[in-house]
C-alpha cells in the first residue's frame, strides 16, 4: 500500500532526484539531479580542507627557504583566511542539507499522492504552484540567503575570534599562525590588571553616560514638548521648526561644528567666557568636563527625537480626560501626574528602552566629538570618554587587537540584550498589552 511513498524516499536518499525520476516529474528530477552533481563537484575536494581549516587554523607559517643558493620566500597558511572560506563552505554545506532534505520530502509525499491513486503533478502545475502559493517563500529566499551570509556569518566569525590569540604584533598572519586559546581572552580582560582596570572603568562611564544621556533627552523632549503644546503659547508651527532644526541637520555636521565650538583655545564659547571675565573652561581636555559636555552636546540633538514623538502623543489622549480631571478640581500638575506622564510613558516605554540600548552604543557622539580623549595614561588603548563600542573600535582598527574586540563585542551584546528584555519585559506596554484596545 505505501510501496511507491517509501521507494521515493530511498532513491532520493541515495541520491538527491532519483525520487522525482522514479515518481515521473523528470524535468524537477533532472534538475536536482544536476544540482547534486554540482554540489559534489565542490564539497567533495573542499568540505575536508574547510573543516581542517576551521579546526586547526593552519599548520605552516610563512618563511624563506635557500633554493640552488637562492632565497625564496615559501607561503604559509594565512588562519584568518581559512576561518573565513571554511565557514562559507559549511554555510553553503548546510544550505545544500537543507536542499537534500526538502528533495527527500517532496519525493515522500508525491509517492504518497501515487499510492492513493492520483497522479503526480508535472512540471506545469509544479512551476505554477512555486509561482503561485509558495511565490512569496521563492522571493523571501534570496533576502535570507543575503542575511545568512552578510549578517549571520560575520557575528560568528566575530564570536569564534574572541577564542583565538588572534592580535598585534605576536600573531597576525601570514607571518604567524593564529590558534585557538578558549576563554583565556575573556579571563584577561576581566583579571589581568592592565585590561580589566580599562574594561571596569569604561563599563562603568558606559552605564552612567546611558542612563544620563537617556534620561536628559528623554525628559528634556517631554519638557519642550509640553511646553510648546500650553494653551497660552502663541506661534506653535514657529517654535516646532525652531526645535527640530537640530534634528533636521545631519548629526555629522552638527557634531563637527561643536567640537569646534567647545574648543579650549579658540572656540567661540571660551572667548565669549573670556570676554565677561569668566576665564576658560577645559570643555575637551579635562575628563570631567568632556563628560559633561558630551551630555549636553548629546542633549542638543537627541531632545528634538523626543519632542516629536512626545507631541505625536499629546495629541491622540483623550481631551474629555482633562475636562474631567478640571471638573474635579486637578491642578495642571495633578492632570500631567495622573494623565500625561501615564499615556506617555505607556506609549514610549519600547522606545524608551531602543534609546537606552542605543546610548549604550552611540559611538557618533563621543568619537565626533571627543575621539574618546583626554588621553588616559591609566587605560589600555583608551581615553576618559570612550564607551565600549568606541574602544572596541580603537582596538579593532588602530591597534590589531581582534581578539580582544570581538570578546567586548559579544560583552556589549549581552549587556544590551539582557537589558533590553528585562526592561521591556517589566514595562507596562508588555504588561498591559490590551489597555489601548
Amino acid at each position: 500500500m505505501n510501496r511507491h511513498r517509501g521507494i521515493a524516499a530511498i532513491l532520493s536518499v541515495l541520491y538527491m532526484g532519483l525520487g522525482q525520476l522514479y515518481n515521473r516529474q523528470f524535468v524537477k528530477g533532472l534538475f536536482l539531479m544536476a544540482v547534486n552533481a554540482a554540489a559534489l563537484f565542490y564539497f567533495i575536494p573542499n568540505l575536508g580542507k574547510a573543516i581542517w581549516g576551521v579546526v586547526t587554523l593552519g599548520t605552516k607559517t610563512q618563511g624563506f627557504e635557500i633554493v640552488n643558493k637562492v632565497t625564496v620566500r615559501v607561503e604559509g597558511d594565512h588562519s584568518i583566511y581559512l576561518l573565513i572560506s571554511g565557514l562559507i563552505t559549511l554555510f553553503v554545506f548546510a544550505i545544500y542539507l537543507v536542499i537534500y532534505i526538502m528533495n527527500i520530502r517532496d519525493a515522500y509525499r508525491t509517492g504518497a499522492l501515487r499510492d492513493k491513486g492520483e497522479q503526480p503533478a508535472d512540471f506545469k502545475k509544479s512551476w505554477a504552484h512555486l509561482t503561485g502559493r509558495n511565490f512569496p517563500y521563492l522571493m523571501l529566499a534570496i533576502p535570507a540567503i543575503g542575511v545568512l551570509f552578510l549578517t549571520i556569518m560575520p557575528i560568528i566569525f566575530m564570536v569564534m575570534l574572541a577564542f583565538t590569540n588572534y592580535a598585534s604584533p605576536n600573531h597576525i598572519p601570514p607571518k604567524a599562525l593564529v590558534d585557538w586559546v578558549g576563554f583565556e581572552t575573556f579571563a584577561n580582560l576581566l583579571t589581568l590588571k592592565t585590561w580589566s582596570r580599562t574594561f571596569f572603568s569604561v563599563f562603568t562611564w558606559t552605564i552612567i553616560w546611558a542612563v544620563i544621556a537617556t534620561a536628559t533627552t528623554y525628559f528634556g523632549g517631554i519638557l519642550v514638548a509640553l511646553l510648546v503644546e500650553s494653551k497660552g503659547v502663541r506661534f506653535k508651527k514657529l517654535w516646532r521648526t525652531i526645535f527640530i532644526l537640530p534634528y533636521a541637520i545631519p548629526q555629522l555636521i552638527s557634531l563637527l561644528v561643536m567640537r569646534n565650538l567647545f574648543n579650549g583655545q579658540f572656540g567661540p564659547i571660551n572667548q565669549y567666557l573670556s570676554y565677561f571675565g569668566l576665564g576658560k573652561l577645559p570643555w575637551l581636555t579635562d575628563p570631567i568636563w568632556a563628560k559633561v559636555t558630551v551630555i549636553i552636546v548629546n542633549m542638543w540633538v537627541g531632545i528634538p527625537v523626543s519632542m516629536v514623538l512626545i507631541m505625536g502623543i499629546l495629541t491622540a489622549i483623550p481631551k474629555d480626560m482633562y475636562e474631567a480631571a478640571d471638573v474635579d478640581g486637578a491642578t495642571g500638575f495633578q492632570k500631567f501626574k495622573i494623565i500625561t506622564l501615564p499615556f506617555i510613558l505607556f506609549s514610549t516605554g519600547p522606545v524608551l528602552i531602543m534609546q537606552f540600548a542605543g546610548n549604550i552604543n552611540n559611538f557618533n557622539v563621543i568619537f565626533l566629538l571627543t575621539n574618546g580623549d583626554p588621553v588616559n595614561g591609566k587605560y589600555q588603548f583608551a581615553g576618559s570618554t570612550d564607551l565600549l563600542v568606541t574602544w572596541l573600535y580603537k582596538l579593532t582598527l588602530n591597534n590589531s587587537q581582534f581578539n580582544m574586540s570581538s570578546a567586548i563585542g559579544i560583552i556589549i551584546f549581552l549587556i544590551v540584550a539582557s537589558l533590553s528584555i528585562w526592561s521591556y519585559r517589566r514595562s507596562k506596554a508588555y504588561k498591559e498589552e490590551d489597555m489601548i484596545q
